[in-house]
Formats: C-alpha cells, structure tokens, sequence
C-alpha cells in the first residue's frame, strides 16, 4: 500500500518521519486555502512540514505547524507550455503516476517517490546524474501565502525567483507550484556488484557518466562499493552504446547481478523498483523504491554532503580512511552526481556536485560523534550539507559562506520582516542571529 498522506511509516504527525524529531508546535491541517489564510494571518509564528521526511528540525518551531495534504491535490497539465501545476501537498509518486497516464515525464525523481513536491525543492532535494539539476530545478512558478495571508505568484521573470525556490519555508507557505515536463520515456535499470576503490579512483569519469543516473552503494566496511545501480534512458543512448542496443558495462569487466538486490544487504528486494535490464516507464525506473511500499520503518538517520563533482575520489580517500568509525554506525552509504544550478540556497549551487549520503543506524548518542568526524575529513574539499539532514557545526560553517546568503537575507527582510515563518533553526544558520 502507498504510505498514508496523513502520518509517516512508524509514528503520528507529532513526530518526522523517522521519529527522531518530536515537533514543539500544534499541528493542523486546513482543508481548504480559505483556512489557511486565516490560520496564517492569525499566527504569530507558522511553519509547513511537507511529507515529514526531514531529519532536523528545518521544519519545527514553537507556532502553529501546518500539513498541507489536507487541501485539493490539484494536478494542472498544460501541454502547450509543457508544464505542470501541482498543489504543495502532493508527493511524487501521486504527480508521476498522472504525468505517465498523459504520456508526460519530470526529467527526474529522488530514490524515494513518497515525498512532497513543495517540501523537496525548498529543500534542494536531488536524484542523480551528471547532466540532472535537483528536483527543484524544475520550478517554473510558485504560488505562496505571504505572512498577511496573501496568495502572491512568482515566476523566473522575477529576478528574485532564483532565490525563492529553494527557501526552507522561509518566505511563505507554498501552496502550488509549476514545473517542467517533458515527454514520458522509458528506463531500462541495471545492478552491477562490486566495484574497487581503486577501479573508481581511475574511471570515476567514465562510471558516474554511464548512464542518465547512476548511484554508488557502499557499507564502508572495505574499500569497494557493494552496488552500483546504472539507470538508462531509451530515447537517450549512454555513451559508446548504439541506439537500440544492449548498453555498455559501466567499466570494463562489470558484469550485472543476476537477481533483484537492495541497497542494504539481507533486506528483501521486492520493495525496490525492477532491475535486470526490463524496460519501464520512467517513474517505475529512476527512483529506487517503489510507491506502493513503504520504503523502511523509518528506524534511521540520515546525512548528506554535496562536494564538488571533480574532488569526489578525494572524498572517497578520505571515508575510507575512517571505515572503522563509519561502518558499525551505517546501515548504507549512497553516493551520486548532481548538476550545477543558479538556484541560491542549493547546496550544488553554481558547481557539479557529487553526493555523498549515509543512512546511519537510530543511534542518537553514537551518530553525531561519526558525523563530526566526517565532517572534519570532508571540510577540506567545501563540503555542503543537504538542508534537510542531519549536521554538525563544520556542515553550519559552509552554510555561512553561501554566496548568496546576504542576498537572501533582503529577501526575508522584505518578505518576512516580522519573522512569521523563521524558527531557531533558520535563525541560527540562515539569518545568523
């Protein structure tokens, strides 16, 4: 069954997804934009949650705290401008299931599909490829609610769209936003095992850029990556591979696994979307885990760091490195590409970036330690954290050197003068007070 719209896998709507986080604010959840208005105009202090899959508090605060599933889930196509307008509510796998039936497509999906539209691209939140922006690249327009309770729409003819897009909840609750869309196509997805360090050290050019997206999978118990999940469009053959033909290995001797894997070893595979080279449609493809299930207990933590794309075999030396101190903490490491974007708060942020994600084990006293430590390794190289996950004070110091951060800050202080939609989270890294 997909996950309900109404709670995370394992807790109530009082915590996040992974239950780590038990929200200070009272939550609500209007039905209708009219009740918004009023529940915005009326609090001093308000933040929206998005589907909850954040891992800090980015989204809490002492106010009132709003789900904003409960309003129509609109889903607007217009084909003669390609694009598409969702209600913030709405999670991918809802989106991607009306594009497909329209024969439309977003150019990509995180791994998991069960995550809302408005709450991933105020967060910078990704796939992965080395020609593919975060999903909020997508955004073409933005409607939100304004501290006064206004509906105010802004476009990239705005010269301040680039610094609303990715806006933590910073500038109003985002109540519809316009993304582009292309015509659906179709994925065919491989799995390929182990791969050395020192094989990726000499080919990491040629491996990440195998295919439309590719993720690297590792335990960080040897110097390997466990898994390597190749993902290739059909309309787009990847490099040294006829159209129509069999794709190429993404280095010489790989050959692909014979059965159905997931990312975290012993845990069954039927949660994962098909693999094998069977061709499907892309919202089937390009995420790892399929709708219909839920994609974990949520009985985890995550980090994540954006360094830039040609530093990452340094990263990787590094990690490796301090194995011992990451392994017995992790249930799996991720590793993947995203492309440069204009967007100001983006961790990829006018560089090509490579990803670099640990799912740790629900530890709350052993994980922060393992975090400092990779941040401390990792530092050298600017490493970016993802907004949305957990960090340490290195990961808060590369927020402070944001090119853009002052930029941003008029905007809160023409948007937001009063601070409604801030919380301390915001205010200790963003507007630095």
């Amino acid at each position: 069954m997909t996950p309900s719209p109404h709670a995370g896998p394992m807790h109530d709507a009082a915590t996040n997804w992974s239950g780590n986080v038990r929200y200070a604010g009272r939550l609500h959840r209007p039905a209708s934009v009219d009740a918004l208005r009023r529940l915005v105009a009326g609090s001093e202090r308000i933040r929206a949650l998005g589907s909850r899959h954040s891992f800090n508090r980015i989204a809490d605060g002492p106010g009132a705290l709003v789900l904003l599933d409960g309003l129509p889930a609109d889903i607007d196509l217009d084909t003669d401008r390609s694009t598409v307008t969702v209600a913030a509510g709405v999670r991918y796998a809802e989106l991607a299931a009306r594009l497909q039936a329209a024969g439309r497509a977003l150019p990509n999906l995180g791994s998991l599909p069960h995550i809302s539209v408005a709450g991933s691209c105020a967060t910078a939140t990704h796939g992965s490829g080395d020609r593919n922006g975060c999903l909020a690249t997508a955004v073409r327009a933005l409607e939100l609610m304004t501290a006064g309770g206004d509906l105010v729409v802004v476009t990239g003819a705005d010269p301040d769209f680039a610094g609303m897009v990715v806006a933590l909840g910073a500038l109003g609750v985002v109540t519809r936003l316009t993304l582009a869309t292309e015509p659906a196509f179709d994925v065919r997805q491989y799995v390929y095992p182990d791969l050395p360090h020192e094989r990726f050290a000499e080919r990491h050019e040629q491996i990440l850029g195998a295919a439309y997206s590719v993720s690297l999978f590792t335990t960080w118990t040897a110097p390997r990556f466990d898994q390597v999940w190749v993902k290739h469009r059909l309309d787009r053959p990847s490099p040294g591979t006829a159209a129509g033909a069999e794709p190429a290995p993404p280095w010489p001797g790989a050959v692909p696994a014979g059965a159905q894997r997931h990312p975290i070893p012993g845990l069954p595979p039927r949660r994962c979307t098909v693999q094998l080279g069977v061709l499907g449609p892309w919202h089937e493809r390009l995420p790892h885990f399929r709708a219909e299930f839920t994609p974990s207990s949520g009985d985890e933590l995550q980090s994540e760091y954006f360094v830039p794309r040609a530093r990452l075999p340094q990263a990787v030396a590094a990690l490796d490195g301090m194995r011992d101190r990451i392994a017995p903490a992790l249930h799996i490491g991720e590793i993947r590409t995203v492309a440069a974007d204009e967007l100001w708060l983006s961790p990829a942020y006018r560089r090509d970036s490579a990803t670099i994600h640990f799912t740790w084990r629900s530890d709350p006293d052993a994980v922060p330690p393992v975090i400092d430590a990779v941040e401390e390794r990792l530092a050298p190289l600017d490493a970016r954290p993802h907004w949305g996950k957990l960090f340490g004070s290195r990961g808060a110091d590369a927020i402070g050197r944001y090119e853009r951060l002052d930029d941003f800050r008029r905007l809160l202080a023409t948007h937001d003068p009063a601070g409604k939609f801030t919380n301390a989270f915001l205010d200790r890294l963003v507007r630095q007070i």
